[in-house]
């Protein structure tokens, strides 16, 4: 897939995870946009171990499934960093 469609996928699942996830997610357009490939990773990888049964990385394509297991990524994404860096006071 070339940087285009990268980018293109990036800030779509960024910007859908974002406005799904509750609460306020502080980034801008970088933010989002690095939200979104690392959610396009994140649900691939996660999409081949329950097809296949194998831990692989890979990614989605730019195509409504692609896009939607984007989403999905970036939301478990935004979940793990959450609880990694939630702050107790």
């Amino acid at each position: 897939m070339n940087i285009l469609a990268w980018i293109v996928l990036g800030l779509v699942a960024g910007a859908i995870a974002k406005a799904i996830y509750p609460g306020h997610q502080s980034g801008g357009i970088l933010g989002t946009l690095i939200l979104g490939v690392i959610g396009a990773f994140v649900g691939g990888s996660i999409y081949t171990l329950l097809t296949t049964g194998s831990l692989a990385l890979t990614a989605t394509g730019l195509s409504i499934g692609g896009v939607i297991i984007a989403v999905l990524g970036a939301i478990v994404a935004l979940f793990i960093y959450y609880a990694a860096t939630k702050r107790t006071v």
